[in-house]
């Protein structure tokens, strides 16, 4: 691997601010001052030192990001995007999509196999989301939401209601097609007025994070997500 790359991938910086970093000297490889950027080194045996701190190269990285209302889940566009929201880490991707007015727990990786093991809906993994609605739902309403619903045509897999007031619940899914519930619950002939995901998996939206802001998953987190992974 070029030294740029995993001074970069450390994020140390953008390419151009490691390559200035290294023409200061402020970088080396095995206790010896890097003469080039363009270096060829192993970040798995090779001491990288950034100012006498030693960089530690991850090929995977696992952010929990509370997502605000008024971002896109996508990695770029011409409206602000959960991308903006981590200047700092290059190669990210949302795993899942939350709409644009949407808040709670965005999973941001780099790993594409877990992100495809996550999002498979033959694994049926669970997100579980606090919602408000307009109206009072009704016994029957609560079934169907059980039961599963087919509305316009597209078929939605039971879901698991858990009741806080006549107009708000945590809602369990185990697909999260587009828009899923607030289609569910327009076709009850009622109206999301807030949404936002608490769980996906094992993985808990963090109290601790306000609107906007992430943090890295712990090991026992990561693990967590892994599990039933083929190895």
């Amino acid at each position: 691997m070029r030294l740029d790359r995993m001074l970069s991938d450390a994020h140390a910086g953008t390419r151009s601010q490691v390559k200035k970093l290294v023409k200061d000297g402020r970088v080396t490889v095995n206790g010896v001052t890097a003469k080039h950027s363009s270096m060829q080194i192993d970040p798995y045996e090779d001491v990288i030192e950034l100012d006498g701190n030693r960089l530690i190269y991850e090929e995977y990285v696992y952010l929990m990001l509370n997502k605000p209302a008024g971002y896109i889940s996508a990695t770029k566009g011409n409206v602000p995007t959960v991308m903006d929201l981590i200047p700092d880490y290059k190669g990210m991707f949302p795993c899942g999509r939350l709409d644009k007015d949407t808040e709670g727990l965005l999973l941001m990786t780099n790993d594409g196999p877990l992100a495809h093991h996550l999002l498979s809906p033959h694994h049926h993994v669970e997100k579980e989301y606090y919602v408000e609605h307009k109206l009072p739902l009704t016994m029957d309403d609560i079934c169907r939401i059980e039961e599963g619903i087919t509305f316009q045509s597209i078929s939605y897999r039971p879901a698991k209601y858990e009741k806080i007031s006549d107009t708000s619940c945590h809602l369990i899914i185990q697909e999260g097609k587009y828009h899923e519930i607030k289609m569910v619950f327009e076709s009850l002939g009622d109206k999301v007025v807030y949404l936002k995901r608490l769980r996906m998996k094992n993985l808990r939206l963090d109290d601790n994070l306000k609107p906007g802001e992430y943090r890295p998953l712990t090991a026992e987190e990561i693990a967590d997500l892994k599990e039933g992974m083929p190895q």
